[in-house]
Formats: C-alpha cells, structure tokens, sequence
C-alpha cells in the first residue's frame, strides 16, 4: 500500500509518499516542500492573504498530482495553526477539497504536538525512556514529553518563528530591547510548561523541523550540504549562534553558507526560541530529527486503519528495524547474512578478553554482518564498496552518524583490502575508534569467510585461548571442507590484530595455524590437513 501525507502549515507545505510494507514499517519514496508563508499576515484571527490561498491551492494540485502519479490509494492532509486560527480558514479548508479534491483536515494544537512526539520517537528510537520533542513552525511551537508508547505532557504555544518575527522583529539587526522582549515573551508563554517537564523528568532533548535543523546545521559548523539528522548539537553551540546571528543583517544572513535564503528573515527569532527552550529545560544538547508531522500522520494512519498492526511500541530498537529495512530493500540474502552475523557475534563473545570491547562495538558488529552484502544490489565486483556506499546514504535510523560511518567501513573491510590511512573516510576517525574498526572488520571477515558456501554448513563454534594464541572449534552439519579452506584464508587480519596464532578444528581436525608472524594481512592460506580434498576449489559469489 502507498500513501501521501501532506503538512500544510503556516511557513511551509509538505508532503511524503510512502509504501507500507508487509510488517507495517513504512518507507519514504518521495518528498515535496514548499515555502509559501500561508500564514504570513494571517495569524490572530485574521484572514489568509488571498495570494498566500491561492499559492497554497497551486501547491496541493501539484502534490496530488504527484501522489496520484505514485499510484497511492490514500492521500492525508492535515493543517496547522494558520488555517485554525484564520477567520477564512474553514473556506481554505473548503476549496481544498471541492477545487482539488483534497480533504484537509484541520487539527488541534495538541494532536500537532502527540503526532509530532509520534514521529520523532520512531526515527530517533526512544523507547521507554522519556524524551523532550520541540518543534518549530511559523506559527506555533510544540513542546512534548513522552516514550515511544505515548505522550505524557504536549503542550501547543503560539512561538511559530513567523508570529515572534512579526511582532518583535522590529530592526535589523535585532535590537538588544527587542531580543529581550522577545525573551521574556517566550518565557511568559512556555515558562510553566517547561517546568512541569523538569519536574517529570527526561533523558534526551529532540528537535525537529526546518528551523531547528537549519540552526543546527549553522551551530554544527560542518559542511552545510551534510546530513545533520541524528546529529546532537551542543547547547553551548545553539547559544553561540543565537549570539552571532542576532548581530547580523539580513544582508549578512542572505550569505551563509547552506542556509536558505527564505528563511533568512526569521532564523533570528528561531535561534533565540530554541535557545531560550533548551535554556529554559536546562538541556545540555539536543538530537536533530527530519521527521515531523507528516510522518506522523503516516504513523497515526497505519495505527488506525489496520487492525491487525503491529504498533510502533512492540518495535522499541528503531536501529535494528532501520538495518533490517535497508536490508530488505537492498535484496540481501538472509540465510547468509544472519548466519555471518551469528557467528561474528560467537567470535567476538568468544575473544572478548583479548578486544576488550562493548556492547555497543558488538552491535555494529552485528549490524555491519547483515548489511556486508548488499553492496552485491549494484554490482557483485566490488560489492564491498557498494555496501559501505549503500549504508551511508541508505537513511539509517537512530544512529550517530559516527556510527553509521564506522558500520560502513566494516562493510567496507569485509573482503579485500584491510583498513588503511590511505582511506580517507579511515583516516579522519580518531585513534581509539580506528582499533576498534580493524578488529570488528577482522571479526566480520573471518565470520563471512566461514560461510563461504553460503550454506550454513558451520553450526557452531567456540573460541578457547592457548599458550601459543587462539583455538576456534567448529561443529559443521555437513562437508564444511570450503568453510575450512575459508577460515585459513581469511584469520590473517584477526592474527594481526590479537598478535597471536589462531588455529581451527573441525569436528577433531586440526586446521591451519594463522599467526602475526607468518601471516601477513593477506596472507595464502596454509596447506590444508590431508583430510581435505587438494582439488581446486571453485570460488562461488557472495
């Protein structure tokens, strides 16, 4: 099934197109967005400026259009505070759906703010653990507390960047008296909320839409083309920027780099809301989020209209649901690829007194096991590298981008070359988290080498430390004479990294001995035990 769900705002409209899938995640296939100030001039019960509906109405054409040309079977809409506080908003509402045949549902400050948690929750992965969701709109702000599950406080205030820049934003650059009227305003109208979600409490701050992720990508001081989604932002950061843009012009805005030059007029007033919120909560950071309304308003409709769902909260890791559905969307073979992940994670539980390493590097290890192959989606020569390509930009959900880079270069490492400083995504980690990439990728390495029939012919394995290194014990349900092959092949990189001797037996054989010293890192494979055929070996594609 696909669905559109469209966000028509005071500042911007929005839309997405989305395909369920089977379990009831959902994909996003295609985006629109459109700056067209509907609310411009309009707020506090005023009418929207005819030009400003007329835009709009152009606007929701051309999304129908192209929702229609994706071959949807629902489109949803919903509007926000412009059309809900405008004298002519229901007369909006009403041509939305006889001219265009849009049904535009307008909704209440507070379903903005739960659908909005909603959303958010699920792209960051909150589960249980409760978090603070702000949103900034042109003519609202929503401030949330709540899990995954649900919304415990969810509070609309009317600090939409529009409304605050209208009403205060009386000289450019912005005056010192009108900064602290501002202030005070936002203090005055948010104040007693926040408190309440002090004295609840929270263990993270989100933030989500187009002003909060443009002030974080300004605060980041990265590339302004980067991806920020995911990104914390320090709150000593968003301060400096308050600081630094509220002594710019306009002029001066119009010239940053990566920011777009409609939102140069009221990036002033958004860097000083955010501030004040994250001062106000007493907030040392906050996570950047591109989820919004809209993609909670796709939550929302998959939660109603199915009875049989799965509702988000029974999918508390939205890491591993992302690294699942990146998966399956590559077409990746999952026989194989959990079966590598099952025996990476038995070699890393079985060395861990050698890497010293964590849950959280086991669980790259595990999400770089079943993503090492989808690379093979592009082209099998060279998989490995399309695999690292496909994992940067395959929109991985609830991870650091650190993260994602550095489950990238172990999909990268799998076969081939082994880490190197001549790699310049490599090179730029810091030294500790270079270590911890070539023993993952080792790890990874040797797993895949011990499916190399693709088979699941390895059942089992235990890890025993000797005086001269290290013993993996196979237990095989079958011919695993290709998998012992694979193991001598590829422990060089491991023997390397523990400088130690690592040595195989399959069902009572001893296999080769694979060491720093006479294994470089890419070592030939010793000669096998006289067991073993000494036919050549057809090298099969993975």
């Amino acid at each position: 099934m696909r669905i559109a769900a469209i966000d028509v705002g005071t500042n911007s409209v929005h839309m997405i197109v989305c395909r369920i899938r089977p379990d009831f995640s959902f994909e996003v296939i295609d985006r629109e967005k459109d700056m067209i100030r509907l609310g411009a001039g309009g707020l506090n019960g005023r009418k929207l400026p005819a030009p400003n509906v007329a835009m709009a109405m152009q606007t929701l054409a051309k999304y129908k259009r192209l929702a229609e040309s994706h071959g949807v079977d629902e489109i949803i809409a919903a509007a926000t505070s412009a059309v809900r506080e405008a004298e002519n908003g229901a007369d909006f509402v009403a041509a939305a759906r006889e001219k265009i045949g849009v049904r535009v549902r307008v909704i209440s400050g507070t379903e903005e703010a739960r659908l909005i948690h909603l959303a958010a929750a699920y792209a960051v992965g909150v589960g249980r653990r409760p978090a603070v969701v702000i949103d900034i709109g042109g003519g609202s702000v929503e401030v949330t507390l709540g899990t995954s599950a649900r919304v415990e406080l969810g509070k609309s205030v009317k600090l939409g960047v529009i409304r605050l820049t209208e009403r205060f934003a009386q000289s450019d650059p912005l005056q010192g008296r009108d900064e602290r009227r501002l202030v005070k305003h936002i203090r005055r109208e948010a104040g007693s909320h926040l408190k309440q979600v002090i004295k609840r409490g929270f263990d993270r701050v989100i933030g989500t839409s187009g002003t909060i992720l443009a002030l974080g990508a300004l605060a980041s001081g990265d590339d302004p083309n980067a991806d920020v989604r995911g990104r914390r932002i320090s709150a000593r950061a968003i301060h400096r920027l308050r600081d630094a843009l509220t002594k710019t012009s306009l002029d001066e805005r119009l010239k940053l780099p990566g920011l777009d030059p409609r939102r140069a007029d009221i990036i002033v007033a958004g860097a000083v809301l955010i501030d004040t919120l994250l001062d106000g909560l007493g907030a040392d950071e906050i996570t950047l989020c591109d989820f919004a309304l809209r993609e909670g308003l796709v939550l929302d409709y998959v939660q109603k209209n199915a009875a049989h769902i799965r509702k988000v909260d029974r999918y508390p890791d939205a890491r591993r649901r992302s690294v699942l559905e990146l998966a399956e969307r590559c077409h990746y073979l999952p026989d194989h690829a959990q079966q590598v992940a099952r025996l990476a994670l038995a070699l890393f539980d079985g060395t861990k007194e050698e890497h010293e390493l964590g849950a959280r590097e086991r669980e790259w290890l595990e999400y770089a096991a079943l993503l090492h192959d989808i690379g093979g989606l592009i082209s099998y020569e060279k998989h490995h590298r399309h695999s690292a390509y496909l994992v940067r930009h395959g929109g991985l959900r609830g991870f650091d981008p650190e993260e994602i880079e550095i489950i990238a270069l172990l999909t990268r490492y799998h076969r081939q070359s082994t880490p190197s400083k001549a790699h310049r995504e490599y090179a730029a980690l810091e030294k500790p988290t270079r270590k911890t990439v070539r023993v993952l990728a080792a790890l990874l390495r040797l797993a895949e080498g011990l499916d190399r029939s693709h088979a699941q012919t390895v059942a089992s394995l235990t890890v025993s430390h000797e005086k001269k290194g290290w013993l993996v014990r196979l237990r095989a349900k079958g011919d695993a004479e290709l998998e012992h092959w694979a193991a001598g092949r590829h422990a060089a990189a491991l023997a390397v990294c523990f400088d130690s001797a690592i040595r195989f037996e399959v069902a009572g054989h001893p296999a080769p001995v694979m060491s720093r010293k006479d294994s470089p890192a890419h070592a030939q494979h010793a000669q096998l035990p006289s067991r073993v055929s000494r036919a050549p070996v057809r090298r099969r594609r993975h």
